[in-house]
């Protein structure tokens, strides 16, 4: 009888059980949940004011949860645009999940098909910035489902207390709650900046987004993701950055090898003390 057990792929859970996974994944999204209630509220009372009925409110967040793209569609149903033109507006705010997707295709497409539809479907920028954590670190689609799923109701539920202040409140769109959508984003961001080219990705990616912004340029978001992650690339192998990442620990430890014969050296060739 053989005791050899399967070898489990990379992908799955690294925690003990799926249960603790999927609480570790809720409480990490926890402060990101919180920070989006007041746009959820703002994307609820939004939907009220353009003229959706409650539930049609509630079923656009059920259902496209998609915050930015939500709240752009609704201003320009409101302002009577068409439907292809909304559409593809909200393709092209979108598309960054296209981006997100295939940086995390290597780990995602082992999966079964349950799992990366599920997961497809909760992916926002939220659930990209704690579960991609490169590799080397296992994915655990636990962790994941924790995380995707908290973050999923906690907006729903952010959007359902908008529809309810948006009966019951004039004007709550001048409350400044649109704040929050700058402020979750700053958030995701600022923690990930720990080398030079992604302070320049960063940099290039918001300058570009300001002036597609003033010049009304639709594929503005797009534009500025795909240029300043090319200068940031660029700039790492311009100034080689990652090799010399690689060279400083090695310089390092010869620096303290030969520290440590050298004074192993001078203890050698000291004269012995009188007795």
């Amino acid at each position: 009888m053989t005791t050899d057990k399967p070898i489990e792929p990379d992908v799955y859970p690294a925690h003990p059980t799926k249960a603790k996974a999927f609480l570790k994944g809720t409480i990490a999204m926890m402060p990101l949940t919180i920070a989006v209630v007041p746009w959820g509220i703002l994307a609820g009372s939004f939907a009220i004011e353009v003229g959706l009925t409650p539930i049609e409110s509630q079923a656009m967040s059920a259902i496209i949860f998609a915050g930015a793209a939500q709240l752009v569609a609704l201003g320009m149903v409101k302002a009577g645009i068409g439907l292809w033109s909304i559409l593809i507006t909200t393709l092209l705010i979108t598309s960054r999940h296209l981006l997100y997707a295939m940086a995390m295709r290597s780990q995602i497409s082992p999966l079964p098909l349950k799992w990366r539809l599920t997961l497809g479907f909760l992916l926002t920028d939220e659930l990209f910035a704690i579960a991609n954590q490169g590799k080397l670190h296992k994915f655990d689609p636990w962790y994941a489902l924790g995380g995707g799923l908290s973050f999923y109701i906690g907006w729903n539920i952010a959007t359902l207390l908008g529809i309810v202040a948006g009966n019951a409140i004039e004007n709550l769109g001048e409350l400044g709650l649109d704040f929050a959508i700058a402020a979750t984003f700053i958030a995701l961001v600022v923690p990930t900046v720990k080398k030079p080219s992604i302070l320049v990705c960063v940099l290039v990616s918001l300058s570009l987004a300001v002036v597609c912004a003033a010049f009304e340029i639709q594929a503005g978001l797009l534009i500025a993701a795909i240029a300043g992650m090319t200068a940031g690339v660029l700039y790492a192998k311009i100034t080689k950055e990652d090799e010399r990442k690689i060279l400083n620990p090695l310089a390092n430890s010869q620096t303290e090898t030969d520290a440590h014969s050298e004074r192993k050296a001078d203890a050698t060739t000291q004269p012995e003390g009188k007795i």
